[in-house]
């Protein structure tokens, strides 16, 4: 877990929140861009730092606020403009670059925006680095910016790379074995207005299958508006109404994936890993036989893998903690139930797209339809509440709480289990409840709801 290190504006995913508004502030973003160049050190001779954003209008002044910390610091930056944060990770390593930024806030609506930072090798960066960076930030914001800075023959530059996109696209295409195609399928995408709306449809496209597209026309303001990975009903009747043998839907940043089966039925990412775990067990490529997954994956996932000799490893929820497990075991397979699902033999971070075409080339190699891969698992009833609230105290100083999750932990016994924790990037409470008796699974979590209203005055 490694030693606990206190934040003041980053959260689990980078900094996030409504924009224009606290912590979302042109000048934060400044001050980020600043707090980027120190940690990268005086004496590293990588200058650059790569550029990205997705589709939200408020993307624009963030952009250039986060430009002018960066050369204010003497760094160089490579603005690349919308396109997914794998990508931005990809290209931070592949470039040669000390770090990337993209600015996004995922799956939220465009009102809210974000910055998050790989390093150089296009990991995240250790919590160690970010607090560092933020207390930088922080500093700089509070001196107006003012001291830090080199004389004005070292700031840096910035110029845009024109051929980012095209340098992902072949990147994504390599991860698809070279002795098969998509001829003869048909997609369906669902892009969420976001960042992958150029960039999914020429890469399934340009490996042979016929695709019919929808939220691929941002404006600013819809990314994520009832399209995309956390509405894939769109999606379904676009995979029917084609006859379409998949069906993707990425979120805003396109590092998240929900697909649909040829029947229109939803596929999560508890599914996805079954699929990609038990075809790389049995080409041997599975690493050490171990998935690693989070708390919110259903116990269905850790069934399925127990049948065939594969271990599940959980830990808390974020892609983040998945990766930094990923790395200490050495395993290449892992994510969450959300859609993020990383595979390290290709990408640093989840990738959307790079996964949807390691569930496509199972698909070509076995012949088989989605429908019937996705089988392997069977799921547990699960119910998940997220519920709005106005602060968030630490979940074991409630006690109220506390007695009711005990009593309702015995009471599910061994036949469910049950989950509640803060989201670490919007004011809510999740209430995750598994049961294989599905009336008793929506009593538990109604009973705990009306304990969290009671207990933390939820506005739902």
């Amino acid at each position: 877990m490694g030693g606990k290190v206190e934040r003041k504006i980053f959260g689990t995913d980078g900094v996030r929140g409504v924009a224009n508004q606290p912590p979302m502030t042109v000048e934060m973003a400044v001050a980020i861009g600043q707090g980027v160049a120190h940690v990268l050190g005086t004496g590293d001779q990588r200058r650059r730092v790569i550029l990205g954003k997705d589709t939200r209008l408020s993307g624009y002044m963030f952009e250039n606020a986060l430009v002018a910390g960066l050369c204010s610091m003497g760094r160089d930056v490579l603005v690349v403009g919308p396109l997914p944060t794998p990508a931005v990770a990809f290209l931070s390593r592949n470039m040669r670059c000390a770090a990337g930024i993209v600015i996004s806030a995922s799956h939220n609506p465009y009102q809210d925006n974000g910055i998050k930072v790989f390093g150089r090798d296009g990991f995240k960066l250790p919590d160690a680095v970010e607090a560092e960076m933020e207390d930088f930030a922080l500093k700089m914001l509070e001196a107006g910016g003012n001291g830090q800075g080199p004389q004005p023959g070292r700031v840096g530059r910035a110029r845009r790379i024109d051929d980012a996109r095209g340098r992902y696209i072949v990147f994504l295409k390599n991860s698809f074995p070279v002795e098969y195609t998509l001829d003869g399928l048909t997609v369906a995408i669902d892009c969420a207005h976001g960042a992958t709306y150029q960039v999914a449809p020429a890469v399934f496209s340009e490996l042979g299958a016929e695709v019919a597209v929808i939220g691929a026309e941002p404006d600013g303001t819809n990314i994520n508006a009832g399209v995309g990975a956390l509405h894939p009903e769109g999606l379904a009747a676009l995979v029917k109404e084609n006859k379409a043998n998949i069906g993707l839907a990425f979120d805003g940043d396109g590092d998240r994936l929900i697909m649909v089966d040829e029947k229109g039925e939803v596929v999560d990412g508890d599914e996805v890993m079954a699929i990609c775990a038990d075809h790389l067990m049995t080409a041997g490529r599975l690493n050490h036989a171990t998935l690693v997954a989070t708390v919110m994956s259903n116990l269905g996932l850790e069934l399925c893998l127990r049948e065939r000799g594969i271990r599940m490893l959980r830990t808390k929820v974020g892609d983040r903690y998945v990766v930094e497990a990923m790395r200490k075991g050495g395993y290449n397979l892992g994510g969450e139930q959300s859609g993020h699902i990383l595979f390290l033999d290709h990408n640093t971070t989840g990738d959307g797209i790079a996964s949807a075409l390691q569930v496509l080339s199972v698909m070509v190699q076995t012949g088989k339809p989605l429908s019937e891969l996705k089988s392997i698992m069977t799921r547990l009833p699960q119910v998940l509440i997220n519920l709005p609230v106005k602060r968030k105290p630490p979940l074991a100083e409630q006690p109220a709480l506390v007695k009711a999750m005990k009593a309702q932990e015995e009471r599910l016994g061994e036949e469910g289990r049950l989950l509640l924790r803060y989201s670490g990037t919007e004011p809510k409470l999740r209430i995750m409840v598994e049961a294989t008796d599905p009336a008793l699974m929506e009593q538990v979590a109604e009973e705990l709801k009306q304990v969290v209203i009671k207990t933390l005055g939820s506005e739902s």
